[in-house]
Formats: structure tokens, sequence, C-alpha cells
């Protein structure tokens, strides 16, 4: 069956050939290049391959500035991620276009793959770690004194570092006295301090974010293309601590004798111009391609090894590396192996530029710089090879950049865009949740304290307690620690233990006071109505804690019987005088306790008398567990004398 008719997608294509830079040029023609010794001068390139990379960055950003039509889908003006830069070999062409795409300000992604130690990010970070590791190496502290982390200018160092012979530049330094000076020698002071203490990758980490801010000035001077360098050298920082002692001196040993690349995956770039290898462009298009280097002579480039296939008696064939031999030393099967790997690198040539001419998608341009000492271009290169078909009888277009261009194809007509409309969709930056203040902490309520006394509303006494205050304190601690202990002691023996514990702990009083303290004591125990609270059923020091009328009441009850049997007839939360939790009751029946405490001293839960106003019976209400609490009613005198006893450890109290 014959084959499908090819249908092609009719839009506008362009494919157009520069002039060669540097065609006809004489020795002087170039004062616009940089001289040798120049600050910022590449000169291990040749002066048209450095004029070539300056034209491909002013083509570039002219592009952006005016616009290129792009027809393909929706009519639009080409942009920085459009453009594709293809050489033929990875070499310092590809970096130095890179250095002035950044310099027009064109947004580049960088070189598809380098080698790590190459870039300049990170042979300034790497000097900053060899001055840790070697102060005294001259070389490298000028070169971390010119880089963006110190900021020096040439003239500075020549100013601020000359010295006589046999001084140390570092030493000079330290001794300087001009305050910019100082000013540095104090930050490489603080380096040094911290390079003591801290591993590799985290030395890499404090240079990129602390105060030395290493990544924003690199960034700054080199280009967002320096990040991806900066990262893989801090990966590599990690990886060297994982399998060896982290160093610092080891580590850069360890760097310099490694040869690892940085390969960077070009479908990632976000509009940014992409510069790669033709072979690292296999399987990628894009609207604008330009091949840089297509004058290129492809047997000036370094052959690859030689080998030389060897068949011993008895063994399988096997590969023998052939190092460089003069013409006198090739045998023929040495110059038979040559001759063969010649044909597969012109082979390997060709397949390239087939590879290099369909990865455009709408427009193709062909440059190149002419070759050094060479008065004709070579014949094998791909420019020499693609012009006769742009007809060398035609004469060159105008170009202000190129000096002259052929074209096959028309350009698409002007493409007027738009600027983009700005949509006021109401919508508010941030959603209110990340903009409204956060109230309060909630806290939680504050329980009510029976034990407490309270807020103090009395003034402050007009002088302040003297010594006898002070005893007086102490007496009632004494009272009420005997009246806690003494109902578990038998009634005939609790005199004389009550009178021994007297005088262990109250030794600064005397044997009356000691017996007028245990009189007081006995007095409560042994009332009539208190016989049920003190004796053998009760308990002393009971903690409590409950829910009532939605507050939380916490305190301890100095002594609880719990008897069976007992009615509930009063209002929980009400005590016989009528005060509910939240009026104070559970704090102080105000019915019963006429006096007025003060003072910061833990309160009693005193009972209310066994009546109420209601039923006139004493009722109490039961608690959850089902049994009843109890309490001996207490006449306001006895009551009195149990809060004088409680409350003696306070010089403040003073009843109403």
């Amino acid at each position: 069956e014959a084959p499908e008719p090819h249908v092609g997608d009719v839009r506008p294509g362009l494919v157009r050939l520069w002039r060669p830079v540097g065609e006809g040029a004489a020795a002087g023609d170039d004062e616009d290049l940089p001289e040798a010794g120049e600050e910022g001068g590449e000169n291990w390139l040749s002066r048209p391959d450095r004029d070539l990379a300056d034209r491909l960055a002013r083509q570039v950003r002219r592009w952006l500035d005016t616009g290129f039509a792009l027809h393909k889908g929706t009519p639009r003006n080409a942009r920085a991620g459009d453009v594709m830069i293809l050489v033929r070999k990875r070499k310092d062409l590809a970096g130095l276009i890179v250095a002035r795409l950044h310099a027009r300000g064109v947004p580049v992604a960088g070189v598809d793959r380098l080698r790590l130690g190459a870039p300049l990010a990170i042979k300034d970070l790497m000097a900053a770690l060899r001055f840790c590791a070697q102060p005294l190496d001259d070389l490298n502290l000028a070169n971390l004194l010119v880089s963006p982390l110190i900021a020096w200018s040439q003239e500075d160092l020549l100013e601020r570092g000359y010295r006589k012979d046999g001084v140390r530049l570092w030493t000079h330094l330290a001794h300087s006295r001009d305050p910019a000076t100082v000013q540095t020698v104090e930050q490489l002071l603080d380096l040094l301090r911290r390079a003591d203490f801290e591993p590799p990758a985290q030395l890499l980490h404090w240079l990129l974010v602390g105060p030395w801010r290493a990544r924003f000035k690199l960034v700054a001077r080199l280009g967002r293309e320096a990040n991806d360098p900066i990262d893989e050298l801090l990966n590599a920082a990690m990886a060297y601590a994982t399998g060896q002692v982290p160093s610092l001196v080891g580590f850069v040993q360890w760097f310099d004798s490694g040869d690892g690349e940085l390969k960077r995956e070009a479908g990632q770039a976000a509009d940014l111009v992409r510069v790669m290898t033709v072979h690292g462009s296999k399987g990628l298009q894009a609207p604008i391609v330009i091949l840089a280097d297509a004058a290129d002579d492809p047997d000036a480039a370094m052959a690859r090894g030689v080998e030389l296939v060897e068949h011993g008696p008895g063994q399988r064939p096997r590969s023998v590396p052939l190092p460089a031999l003069r013409k006198e030393e090739k045998a023929p099967p040495v110059r038979a192996a040559e001759e063969q790997a010649t044909r597969e690198e012109r082979a390997e040539h060709w397949r390239l530029l087939y590879v290099a001419l369909t990865r455009a998608e709408e427009a193709l341009f062909i440059a190149g710089a002419w070759p050094p000492s060479r008065k004709e271009l070579p014949a094998d290169s791909w420019y020499a090879q693609l012009a006769p078909l742009f007809g060398e009888d035609e004469a060159w277009e105008s170009d202000a950049i190129w000096d002259g261009a052929r074209s096959i194809g028309m350009p698409g007509p002007p493409v007027v865009e738009a600027p983009p409309a700005v949509e006021n969709l109401g919508l508010p930056l941030l959603p209110p949740w990340l903009t409204t203040p956060i109230g309060p902490e909630p806290r939680p309520p504050r329980p009510l304290a029976p034990s407490a006394l309270g807020e103090d509303e009395a003034p402050d006494p007009p002088t302040r307690p003297g010594p006898g205050a002070l005893l007086a304190a102490r007496r009632g601690t004494l009272i009420h620690r005997l009246i806690e202990r003494l109902p578990a002691v038998a009634a005939p023996e609790r005199a004389d233990a009550a009178l021994a514990w007297l005088a262990r702990q109250g030794a600064e009083f005397d044997a009356a006071a000691h017996a007028d303290m245990l009189r007081a004591a006995l007095a409560v125990l042994h009332h009539p109505d208190w016989q049920a609270v003190f004796g053998p059923g009760s308990l002393a020091e009971v903690p409590l804690a409950a829910v009532v009328e939605g507050r939380v009441v916490s305190g301890t009850i100095d002594r609880l019987l719990i008897a069976p049997g007992a009615a509930a007839t009063r209002q929980p939360g009400r005590c016989a005088g009528g005060l509910s939790a939240a009026d104070g009751g559970l704090r102080r029946c105000a019915r019963h306790d006429p006096s007025r405490s003060r003072g910061g001293g833990g309160a009693a839960l005193y009972p209310c008398p066994a009546t109420d106003r209601d039923s006139g019976r004493g009722s109490r209400t039961p608690p959850s567990h089902g049994r009843d609490i109890a309490f001996a009613g207490v006449s306001p005198t006895n009551l009195s004398r149990i809060a004088v006893a409680k409350r003696a450890a306070n010089p403040r109290y003073h009843p109403n």
C-alpha cells in the first residue's frame, strides 16, 4: 500500500543563517572586547567566541523586549522559556553564554551538565572552607576576598593587601588598622571560630543562611542558576558525613579528588532560556533553537581514546586502550583502529546535526565564530555544510547585531498582545482566619475553695506584727496539730503523748505554755457537742472536690463524720443560712460564722448548726456515693473556739 501523504501544518517558519563572528577581522578590530587582565574578561576563550556569546545575549534580550511572533497554537510573543541554545560539545563557551545572558537580565537555567567544582558559586564557597583549613594560603584568601562573599574589588585587594615580601596576607590583614579591613577580619575570625566545632555540612549551611548570607550574595551576582550547584554541594557534604569522619580538611580533600557532575533536568526549566549540548537535547523541542557553535572544526576536538581489539589464543576478544603514540610508533592495526574511531566520530557528528535541526518548532538560527588563525571555515563544519542551502550568491541581509544574515522562510506577522487584565475578584489575599487576631487564651474557671478565707477586705494593721505575734502564730499551729492528731490516741494517754510531742516540736515555749496548749486542745476534743466528730469513726483532713451549680468546688474538711441514715432536706449547694455557692456560702456560713477572718492561711470548712429554717431539723445533702455526710451541731461559742485554734497561725486574724 502507498504511504499516507504527509500533511503539514500551515504556519510561518524561519531558518536564518547569521554571519560568522570575526570574519575578516584584523588583529586590532575588537576594541570593545575585554583586554587581557581586565576584570571580568574571559581570556581563556578566543575573541570571536567571546563576541559570539555577547551577541547571542543581545539577540535574546532584543526578542524579549521587542517581541518575536510565535504562531503555533494561539499567536503570542516569545518568552525566555521558548529559546533553546545548543552547542556541539560541553565546553567553556556554554558557561560564557549563560554568564552573558544573565548579565543582560535574561532568565536562564544554566548549563545542562557540568562538573560540580566548576561553577563560580562552588569555587567561592570552597574558598571559604579552604580558608578555614589553611588561613595562610595567600592565593585562596585573595580569591575569597574578591568573591561576592566579601565583595572586595581588585583595587581594594591591591590597596589593603599590599605588603612586604615574606609576610602572609592573613597576617598582614590581622595587623591592619583600616576600618574596612578590621571589619573583614572580624567576619573571617567569626568563620574560623565556628569552623572549630561545626562539621562541613553545618558550616556550609551557616555560610548560606547565616550572617554571611552567601546564597543571597551568590544568586544576586551569578543568577538563579547558582542555586542548583549550591544545593548539590550541600548534598555532597552530607553524603561525605555519612561515610567519613566529617572533618573540614578531609572534606576538602575528598571534594577535590572527586569528579562529580551536576545534571539539570532541562524539561523542568520554567520560562528560562536553556543552554545545553545537542546530545542532551534529544527528546526535547523549543519554538526557537539557536546553533551557537556551528562553525567549529570537528577535527579540532580531542579524539576519544582508541581501543585495539586483541584476539588471544583460546581467549575471548578483549579491548585494550592505547596511549597517545607518535606517527612512527603506530603499527598498521593501530592506524586501522584510529581510522575506524575517526569514521565513527564523523558519523556521530552528522547524526548530531540532524538532532539539532529537528529540535526547532518554528524558528532555527545558525551562528558560529570564525576559528582563530583560519582564512576559511572548516569544510566539515555544520556552518560550511549548511551555508550553500541559503545561496552563496545571495547578498547578506542587514542585521544590526550580526552584521548580516540569510534566511529561508519568513517570520510570522507581529503579534500585539493586550496587557494582562487585572481582575478584581473581591477575594482577600489571605483567608480571614489567617488575619483575625487570636483571642485571649481560654482559662479554666477558678475553683471555689471553701477552705480559703476569701478576699482581704480590711485595711492593713497600723503597725507591723512583733515577736509576740509570731509566737502566737506558732502557738495556734501547734494547737491545730494537736486537735488533728490526738483523736487517734486513746483518751488516757493523750495528755502524756501531747506533752512529749510539744516538748519536741515547741521547744521555744516553756512547760506552762505546753500545759495551756494541751488544755485548749483537750477542751475542744472533750466537748459534748463534738464527741461524734472526733470519735473513732471520723476522718481528719479529708480533701473534697465537686461541681456545685456549675462551679468547681475544692477544699479540705478538717473533721468529717460519715453516718448512715441521715436525711437530705436542704437544697443542694445552699447552707442553712441560705447562701448559695455563687454567694460564697461554701466558703463561709454567714448565719453561724459572725467572725471575719483575714489572711493567707487555709480555712476550715465549718459545719452549719443542725437546724434548718424551713424544716426545723438538722439535715445535710447526701453525697453521690449513697451515704450521708452528717455534721454534729455546735454553738457559735464552740465554733469560735475552733476558729481560734485553727487560725492562731495567722497574726492578722481579728474576730469582729
